[in-house]
C-alpha cells in the first residue's frame, strides 16, 4: 500500500501533469479510432480479408489503449480527490466512454466472429460511438477548465472532434430509423454499410 502511495505521488504522476494527459488522449484516442474504423471500412470494401489483428483494427486497438490509459489515469485523479466542478465530470465521461468502447469493441469482435463483416449500422457501432461521443465530450470539458494553461490551444481541436463524433452518431440513428430512403444514397460509399438494417 505504501509502494501505491510512493508512486502515486510521485513527480512524474503530479495532478496537474495527469490532467493534461487525459484531456490530450481523451481527444487523440477518439480522432486515432475514428481513422482506423475509416480505414477499415475501405477494407471491407476492397474485399480484403477480415481478421483481429489486421493493421486497421491494430491502429484502432491503439486508439482504444489511448482513451483508455486516459481513463486510468482519470481514476488515479479520482481517487485522490484532487480534481472538482466540470474537471471531475469530465473525467468521469472520459471513464464512461472508455467503458463503454471496451464493452463495444469486445461486442463487435465476437459480432464478427458470428456474423461476418457487418455495416455502418450494427448493435456494437453505435454504442462505440457513443463511447467515443461521452470521451471527446470530457474531454472539451476537461481542457475548458483548464483553459487558463497552454491546453486551451486544443480546446477548439477538442471542441471540432466532439462535434464531429457527435454528428456521426446522430447520423447513424437517423440512419437506423429512415434507412430506406437514406441507404440509397449511401449504400455505395459504404458498401455493407445498410446490410444489418
Amino acid at each position: 500500500m505504501k509502494l501505491i502511495q510512493i508512486f502515486s505521488n510521485s513527480l512524474l504522476l503530479k495532478s496537474t501533469t495527469l490532467v493534461s494527459l487525459v484531456s490530450i488522449l481523451a481527444v487523440i484516442g477518439p480522432i486515432v479510432i475514428v481513422s482506423a474504423g475509416f480505414w477499415d471500412a475501405v477494407s471491407h470494401i476492397l474485399k480484403e480479408p477480415e481478421s483481429f489483428w489486421s493493421p486497421s483494427h491494430i491502429v484502432v486497438y491503439t486508439g482504444v489503449f489511448m482513451t483508455t490509459f486516459a481513463a486510468g489515469m482519470g481514476c488515479l485523479l479520482l481517487l485522490r480527490k484532487s480534481v472538482h466542478g466540470s474537471l471531475k465530470t469530465g473525467i468521469k465521461l472520459v471513464i464512461v466512454g472508455s467503458i463503454v468502447q471496451m464493452i463495444s469493441g469486445f461486442g463487435d469482435s465476437l459480432s464478427h466472429d458470428l456474423f461476418g463483416i457487418d455495416g455502418l449500422i450494427s448493435w456494437s457501432h453505435q454504442p462505440l460511438e457513443f463511447g467515443l461521443v461521452l470521451a471527446s465530450l470530457g474531454a472539451v470539458l476537461i481542457i475548458k477548465n483548464r483553459e487558463h494553461t497552454k491546453l486551451r490551444l486544443f480546446l477548439p481541436f477538442s471542441i471540432i472532434a466532439f462535434l464531429f463524433f457527435a454528428t456521426w452518431l446522430i447520423f447513424n440513428l437517423v440512419l437506423t430509423f429512415g434507412h430506406t430512403i437514406q441507404c440509397i444514397q449511401i449504400y455505395e460509399i459504404f458498401s455493407s454499410g445498410c446490410s444489418i438494417l
